[in-house]
């Protein structure tokens, strides 16, 4: 899969300081369960699973570089 798209714009800074508050005040262990969470509960929104298989490839590409 590439990136789709930009569809963020212009409330990708909001997005991304919304995300990060939400961890102030979390230990290491509460983040990652918040982060799980929080992909669990976009998933469900998605709700497709080509798409959801096809994000987690993308994803762990960028780890395998």
């Amino acid at each position: 899969m590439s990136i789709a798209p930009d569809r963020l714009s212009p409330d990708q800074d909001d997005f991304y300081n919304t995300l990060i508050q939400a961890h102030e005040g979390l230990s290491e262990a509460q983040s990652h369960a918040m982060n799980a969470r929080l992909i669990l509960l976009m998933a469900n929104r998605i709700g497709d699973l080509a798409v959801l298989t096809d994000l987690i490839e993308t994803a762990r590409s960028y780890a395998d570089d």
